[in-house]
């Protein structure tokens, strides 16, 4: 922008100090909303930001502050839509406190929380299962940041704060209801890591107290596999009256597999997910699910590494378990 004097300047401190009638040093402490300034002279120094229409330089207020305000998060699979309900809870409150995601594919970028560290990130969130890289650079941070896992009890992060669905609640609420359809021959395709491993238990403890036999396959949360094991499942001896799946996704698959073999669901096989994604929720699939309330998982671990970061809680690390509900829709009905 020209004028006839020449190029017009952008406003500085300086010049919003003059224009508020403080020092520079005063200017200074109200960008970095020190308490040690008067409403009223904090008042006076915004007003003259507004009328030069001043913003401050990102890269000089975090040498200022010592801080860049990002926020590392490090995702285990992008394609999966249960991460971006979580993203849908998370991102909100990282924005109403100044603070920017930085997001990294842990699954494919091994070196993910390190290349974030180099970026100079204020803190750290894990969200789903890490992979064994991811652990090892959170653990070797150690105290220097603080760290926040979302959506897993993962128990080799053990300095962290964790927020999670209580996984082994929901497997239960989901057997339970299958049970109560007269469902007897019930197998689970287990998902990986400690989430799946706790939804086992769940699965597991349930079946036991109704004196049933288990039948748990192991699997993971593509909608691949559990195409692939429900086929198996399905076609083998003793066929399940009813599947529940790892997740949503895996669900997908078991009720794929169901259609080329002919089986109508609910009449002949019942099938339940987990998470309530957006997959759940489509007509087509009407699928019954534990709604594992993922954005308040992510509205959560946001709180948690916030109250961190502003020295708020200084204790040690914390679990918080989000209680999660059964959505029944049309994938599960009597068993014949």
């Amino acid at each position: 922008m020209t004028s006839d004097a020449g190029p017009v300047r952008p406003p500085t401190i300086r010049t919003v100090a003059a224009r508020a009638g403080v020092s520079k040093s005063l200017v200074s402490l109200v960008l970095q909303n020190s308490p040690r300034v008067s409403e009223q002279r904090r008042a006076a120094v915004l007003a003259a930001m507004d009328e030069l229409g001043y913003r401050p330089d990102p890269a000089a207020r975090s040498l200022a502050e010592r801080r860049t305000r990002t926020v590392g998060v490090v995702l285990d699979d992008l394609t999966n839509p249960w991460y971006v309900d979580l993203l849908a809870g998370l991102r909100p409150v990282l924005h109403e406190h100044g603070l920017r995601p930085l997001l990294a594919d842990g699954a494919t970028e091994p070196d993910a929380v390190a290349a974030l560290t180099d970026l100079r990130v204020d803190g750290i969130v894990v969200v789903g299962t890490p992979s064994d890289p991811v652990v090892e650079q959170v653990l070797a941070l150690g105290d220097v940041l603080p760290v926040v896992v979302a959506g897993t009890r993962e128990s080799r992060l053990g300095t962290a704060d964790i927020v999670a669905n209580d996984d082994d609640a929901g497997a239960r609420l989901a057997t339970a209801h299958l049970l109560e359809q007269g469902h007897r021959r019930i197998s689970h395709i287990v998902g990986r890591g400690e989430v799946g491993g706790l939804r086992r238990e769940g699965h597991v403890a349930t079946m036991r107290a109704a004196d049933l036999a288990q039948h748990c396959v192991d699997g993971d949360w593509t909608e691949e596999t559990g195409h692939r094991l429900a086929h198996e499942l399905l076609t083998g001896p003793d066929r399940p009256t009813a599947i529940l799946a790892a997740n949503d996704r895996s669900a997908v698959g078991v009720l794929t597999a169901a259609d080329e073999l002919g089986l109508a669901v609910p009449g002949e096989l019942s099938v339940v997910g987990y998470d309530d994604t957006v997959l759940a929720r489509l007509p087509r699939l009407s699928l019954t699910t534990v709604d594992s309330h993922i954005a308040e998982v992510g509205q959560a671990a946001g709180e948690a590494l916030c109250a961190r970061l502003a020295g708020d809680d200084p204790g040690a690390p914390t679990t918080r378990l989000i209680t999660p509900a059964l959505v029944v829709r049309g994938s599960t009905g009597p068993a014949r």
